[in-house]
């Protein structure tokens, strides 16, 4: 691809997200409603009712939160290429939120900076945007996008890249990491069991650590991507 932009200048990341709650039953009314009704063409498709399909809830920022949010960049070390892992993560998405918003603003903050996520665009980065605002944060400058031309959105999506143009395609990080020989982040769990890693073995740990090699992975691609050597264990350092 010929890649050209100073790899120093991205902040890769990874979003895990759950339902709000950990039971329909302990959704309001108005809230099962809302639900019911924003998930109708899909459920439809799969003849569940809104109950049934509540474990889903967590893909929508009006029904789910982020647990965590994983964040890789490389150091500034030219004689060694190092890349540094750093996660927010809790029960407390307010908190986590502040926490991650504060790199920004401290460490990227400036107009060469970029944002970078597989599917990033269309889930990542609209959905953290979304829940800053719910949480009563001011949105950070990088996400938002008020007034911005399409060229002025320091957003960068590793699927977007693999598209090549063709608007019809979808491919996901697995499939990618898997043809391009890059090493799999998807050994433990995936997206579809976070909610029940969280809510019912309570493990948020092991939801961090697939968060974060979710986010090591969208760096490898990016390598792969510009025809790079990929990184080495020890070539990773996680605070």
């Amino acid at each position: 691809m010929n890649f050209s932009k100073n790899l120093r200048d991205i902040l890769f990341l990874d979003i895990e997200t759950v339902p709000q709650e950990n039971a329909w039953e302990k959704l309001s009314e108005p809230i099962q409603e809302l639900f019911a009704q924003k998930t109708a063409y899909q459920r439809n498709k799969d003849e569940l009712s809104p109950e049934e399909f509540y474990e889903r809830a967590g893909i929508w920022a009006e029904f789910g939160k982020i647990i965590c949010i994983s964040v890789a960049y490389f150091n500034q070390n030219d004689s060694q290429r190092q890349l540094r892992v750093k996660s927010f993560y809790g029960d407390d998405e307010k908190q986590l939120l502040i926490e991650f918003k504060a790199l920004l603003e401290s460490h990227f903050s400036k107009q060469q900076h970029v944002l970078c996520a597989h599917n990033g665009k269309e889930f990542d980065f609209p959905y953290i945007a979304r829940r800053v605002i719910v949480n009563q944060i001011d949105l950070p400058a990088k996400l938002n996008l008020f007034g911005k031309k399409p060229w002025e959105v320091s957003h960068m999506d590793t699927m977007e890249l693999w598209k090549f143009g063709d608007y019809k395609h979808y491919s996901s990080l697995k499939l990618l990491t898997t043809i391009l020989g890059v090493p799999s982040p998807k050994d433990d769990i995936d997206g579809s069991e976070v909610a029940q890693v969280y809510y019912e073995e309570k493990d948020l740990n092991r939801i961090v650590r697939y968060c974060e090699k979710d986010t090591i992975a969208v760096a490898q691609l990016l390598l792969r991507f510009n025809n790079e050597p990929l990184l080495e264990a020890t070539d990773i350092v996680t605070a």
